[in-house]
């Protein structure tokens, strides 16, 4: 019996999964809102009381670097180490990995319906695949082929420095510089990032804010869902909006060609997080792909890169899973 997480900023699943019933059926799962603990220690043990099921290992995929058996959680103020969750669950085992390296772990073996085609292109067998997901951070990882599986990587490559494409961009690049010193993507291509694109174009009298949006903005909790559901509106879109979603998008292209590039992905990029599910119809509008496909000598080989959307919004608790029951 494992219990496997996938705990992010945001929200932390869990489940529990056995080698009988296999990956896609889990015994039990939950999800819970990660601010609101003082530790996963805390929320492990509150689902293992609810469900009343016995577990003896753990697999976690987590929002962080892991080093040695321990994470500090990118966007908490957490401490996660395997050596005290086994302690004070009473484990066999406990694993930490990152929580792209659990996406990772999955890519292989999801389903046509977990997965959404934005370029076909040509998928070379045995080509490397990259993944790159805007959610609460950005985050990457890789996976090459060994001659018989293949085998994924952790990236914190979302915190590399931001390199503008264009003059708007390289516009945004100054303004950030003064706010937080070092501009990583996750500072410009994630949900956090999305607020500093519009705080920019705002600031730099791109376009007007109206009261409407100001408001709303002011009363969110995170401001990003209010900007793009304001892009989207199909009646009366909001232009300041419009414009830092699709600044987003050229820039979310970049860095997955960037990716791409580094890792020659012939064998796919896989686009995960919560954000590109929800702006799906955006992403096929071609402002992406553009970007994606922007390499001078090599924009043939980009258009030649199969891009897809990972829809399965539990591909982190899969991938964690897998990792657990095949240790």
């Amino acid at each position: 019996m494992l219990l496997a997480g996938d705990i992010g900023g945001t929200k932390t699943n869990l489940a529990i999964f056995s080698s009988q019933a296999g990956l896609r059926a889990p015994l039990a799962e939950a999800t819970f809102p990660s601010g609101k603990y003082r530790c996963l220690e805390d929320i492990v043990q509150e689902f293992i009381k609810q469900v009343s099921m016995p577990v003896n290992q753990a697999s976690f995929g987590v929002a962080g670097p892991v080093d040695d058996g321990q994470a500090a959680i990118t966007n908490l103020p957490w401490i996660i180490e395997e050596q005290n969750i086994r302690q004070t669950l009473h484990l066999s085992s406990v694993h930490l990995i990152n929580d792209l390296e659990a996406i990772a772990y999955a890519v292989p073996i999801l389903e046509p319906a977990d997965v959404h085609t934005i370029n076909a292109g040509e998928t070379s067998p045995g080509g490397g695949i990259a993944i790159i997901a805007p959610g609460t951070g950005l985050g990457e990882a890789y996976l090459t082929w060994d001659g018989t599986r293949y085998r994924a990587y952790p990236s914190e490559g979302g915190h590399a420095s931001f390199a503008p494409s264009n003059d708007d961009e390289m516009g945004l690049l100054q303004y950030l510089r003064g706010h937080f010193g070092h501009v990583s993507f996750e500072r410009v291509c994630s949900g956090s990032g999305l607020p500093n694109i519009y705080a920019y174009l705002r600031d730099s009298q791109y376009a007007v804010e109206t009261p409407t949006i100001a408001a709303q903005l002011a009363a969110a909790d995170d401001p990003t869902p209010v900007i793009v559901q304001a892009a989207l509106d199909p009646d009366t879109p909001c232009s300041l909006c419009q414009a830092t979603l699709n600044m987003f998008l050229s820039i979310l292209g970049t860095e997955a060609s960037n990716l791409a590039l580094k890792i020659l992905a012939t064998g796919g990029i896989y686009l995960g997080g919560g954000i590109p599910p929800r702006i799906l119809n955006t992403l096929e509008n071609g402002r992406f792909l553009t970007a994606f496909r922007n390499k001078g000598r090599f924009s043939d080989l980009m258009s030649r890169i199969p891009v897809r959307v990972i829809l399965n919004p539990k591909t982190a608790l899969l991938g964690a899973a897998r990792y657990g029951l095949e240790r």
